[in-house]
């Protein structure tokens, strides 16, 4: 006889552990990091390679987990050696964005991921995700620190000018050895790399559709992600866009290789610049000597204009732009065409309960908190000098770059460029079908009778 039991079948899959949970979340952590590094030294590298770092005598692995190491926010300090006959000064602050930009993509794809298929998600379990990435993130970066350090030796000899008497000095410091060489500065390193690993995370969670927020959390996510995603792909919009003049640049005007290294090292620093000036704002900034910034040639040529006051800074706007290139004043259509696409998607993406004010509001802050992030992260400070026996500098290794952005002007206009645009963006949206519309049921002809169903 067989006997037939009436409950129904249940799983023998075990129900997870606490120790399995954290195992898997330090394993998809882990994951993450070593994507985040991984993607961010490819492009590193590809873009040192372009540059002709590849060269260098015996740096290049060096170089290159500087490079990294700055695109985290980490401060590397330049130094040199001279002995007792010269003095060097030396400095640099700068990010290579393209290299932030890919990282912090990668990580944030990454740190997301597992969480796509949860229909809610645990305030624990997300402080979790979130401490084991940030952990492993900063034992990385302290790792990559300690091989950020190099020394190159500087050789003059064989080089002739027109001054015998520095031509002496070019022999007598290559007597000495003098070096010049880079070191990571591991307290603000790390300090700053905790930062930019919990900015990556927050913004990855707001720009996010699909992602589950906290229950206490859930009421903020109408407001602040349309118009968080929206910023997000302004930014990318304007790095795609000078990814294709770049590539055209490439194909067309040759030292493809020197345009290949901006694109991989410094594309959004040139692209953001652009968003910047084209809404009106500006930046300060100086050239001097042999080194450069690696930007378009009008910029430079902004840059260097009255570099002969020590005291003197240039201001880039669009109308000192101009002044070069006339070319330059297509970045206010530019700016305004690719704002307003922004705030339309944000107003699509919103429910059709908002007003077209709220909209304006929300894009309006949401723009100026992005260019008080995005400006102060294309500030460039660099200078190298060499001094022989305290009385001067030689020219011909001496040199000085600056570029400071207005930020709190260029927020201000940020915000001022959101409310209005925002506005009109919340008013054209208002003619497309969105989420959250209820159709009104028909009726009779007459407009009276109750819903006639579908």
């Amino acid at each position: 006889m067989v006997t037939v039991s009436s409950r129904p079948p249940t799983s023998t899959r075990p129900a997870a552990t606490p120790a399995g949970l954290f195992v898997r979340i330090a394993l998809q952590a882990l994951a993450a990091v070593v994507a985040g590094y991984l993607a961010m030294g490819v492009v590193a590298g590809l873009g040192l390679w372009a540059a002709g770092a590849a060269d260098l005598p015996g740096g290049f692995t060096a170089v290159l987990a500087a490079v990294v190491v700055m695109a985290t926010g980490g401060k590397v300090e330049l130094s040199g050696d001279a002995g007792a006959l010269a003095g060097t000064q030396a400095q640099l602050t700068a990010m290579p964005l393209t290299v932030t930009l890919v990282g912090a993509l990668v990580t944030g794809y990454c740190f997301l991921r597992p969480l796509r298929h949860h229909a809610v998600a645990g305030a624990r379990e997300l402080l979790l995700r979130a401490g084991a990435v940030v952990v492993l993130w900063l034992i990385a970066l302290a790792g990559l620190s300690a091989l950020a350090r190099h020394d190159f030796r500087i050789t003059l000899g064989g080089q002739e000018t027109e001054d015998p008497l520095m031509d002496l000095f070019g022999d007598l410091l290559d007597s000495v050895n003098p070096t010049v060489g880079f070191r990571t500065d591991l307290g603000p390193t790390l300090f700053h790399g905790l930062l930019w690993i919990l900015g990556v995370l927050l913004v990855a969670l707001l720009v996010s559709r699909r992602t589950p927020l906290p229950s206490r959390l859930v009421r903020y996510q109408e407001p602040v992600r349309p118009a968080a995603r929206a910023m997000l792909l302004l930014l990318l919009a304007y790095v795609l866009a000078g990814l294709v003049v770049g590539l055209v640049v490439a194909a067309t005007k040759g030292h493809p290789a020197d345009t290949f290294a901006v694109l991989l090292l410094g594309l959004p620093n040139v692209t953001w610049l652009a968003l910047g000036v084209g809404i009106g704002g500006s930046w300060e900034g100086r050239a001097e000597g042999p080194f450069g910034l690696p930007v378009p040639q009008v910029l430079d040529a902004v840059l260097r204009d009255g570099s002969g006051d020590a005291s003197k800074l240039s201001t880039i706007d669009l109308s000192s732009l101009a002044a070069q290139d006339g070319r330059a004043w297509w970045l206010l259509p530019v700016a305004a065409v690719l704002v307003l696409a922004a705030a339309f998607a944000a107003a699509v993406r919103s429910p059709a309960r908002t007003r077209p004010w709220q909209h304006s509001l929300r894009l309006g802050v949401a723009f100026a908190l992005t260019m008080l992030v995005v400006a102060p992260v294309t500030l460039v400070e660099a200078r190298f000098g060499l001094s022989v026996l305290g009385i001067g500098e030689l020219d011909s290794l001496g040199g000085q770059v600056l570029l400071r952005p207005h930020v709190w002007v260029i927020a201000g206009l940020a915000l001022l460029w959101g409310l209005v645009l925002g506005l009109l963006g919340g008013l054209l949206a208002s003619r497309v079908s969105r989420k959250g519309e209820v159709e009104r049921p028909a009726r009779d002809k007459d407009g009276t009778g109750p819903p006639r169903t579908p």
